[in-house]
C-alpha cells in the first residue's frame, strides 16, 4: 500500500466513500473490521456496480501454504495450491484486489490497472 492511500475504520466506510474511491481508481485500506465478509460483499458488489472486475483473496494464504507442503498437510497444501491457480486464471487481470486478512481485521483494496 501507498503511503497516501486512504485507511478508514469499518465504522467510516460509506457506500459513497467507496464509490468515490473507485471513481477516482484509488487503492484503500479500511481497519478493524469486525464482519470481514460482509465488508467485502459490499465493496466487491460496489467494485462491480461501476464495471469494473476485482479478485478477491486472503492475503498471506500463499506463504501458509508454502509449509503444508511437508508432512500430513502435504496434500491439502497441494489442493489449495491447485484452487489457488484456478481462482487466478478466473480472475485474470482485474482492476481491484482485495485482500481480506481476519486475523489483523484488516480489508485491503488495491487498484491494479495503469491509468495510461
Amino acid at each position: 500500500m501507498a503511503i497516501d492511500d486512504k485507511v478508514v475504520t469499518s465504522n467510516e466506510l460509506t457506500t459513497s466513500l467507496i464509490d468515490a474511491q473507485i471513481a477516482a481508481f484509488q487503492s484503500f485500506k479500511v481497519v478493524a473490521v469486525a464482519d470481514i465478509s460482509k465488508v467485502v460483499t459490499e465493496i466487491e458488489g460496489r467494485i462491480e456496480k461501476a464495471g469494473l472486475t476485482c479478485r478477491v483473496f486472503t492475503e498471506y494464504r500463499s506463504t501458509a501454504l508454502v509449509g503444508s507442503f511437508w508432512g500430513p498437510t502435504a496434500l491439502l497444501g497441494v489442493a489449495a495450491g491447485i484452487g489457488m491457480a484456478a481462482h487466478n486464471l478466473a480472475t485474470f487481470n482485474p482492476d481491484y484486489e482485495i485482500g481480506k486478512n481476519k486475523l489483523a481485521g484488516t480489508i485491503t483494496v488495491t487498484y491494479k490497472r495503469s491509468l495510461s
